[in-house]
């Protein structure tokens, strides 16, 4: 079976990169333009935006045909989460805090709630 043939598969894959431009368009400027006018710092955010955009849309279109709106939402949070956590300690140095943790667990009970049958 082909890997892409299931659309959740391709769905969290999509959303996974979708999130990767998201994170950086919505704080790298935080780290890389400081120093530049906000205006600046904004164009340069949805020029990767865009990136975000054209992987998310379709991302949503694919999960929709097999998730139902509540349970793409939740997917996504989990998605958000899991790329945001690395990119603060690792991209912008900011230390693991157990607060974290306690977000996943929150959202692993938004998982075992929306996903319920």
């Amino acid at each position: 079976m082909n890997m892409l043939s299931n659309p959740i598969l391709h769905t969290t894959l999509l959303l996974i990169a979708s999130n990767v431009f998201m994170t950086f368009a919505w704080y790298g400027h935080l780290k890389n333009l400081a120093t530049t006018p906000w205006y600046i710092a904004a164009l340069v955010s949805w020029g990767i935006a865009l990136f975000e955009y054209l992987l998310q849309v379709p991302a949503n279109r694919i999960g929709y045909t097999t998730l139902d709106l509540g349970q793409l939402k939740i997917l996504q949070e989990v998605i958000t989460l899991s790329v945001f956590v690395p990119f603060a300690v690792f991209y912008m140095n900011q230390p693991l805090k157990l607060d974290y943790l306690y977000a996943a667990l929150c959202l692993l009970g938004a998982v075992y709630f929306i996903f319920r049958s």
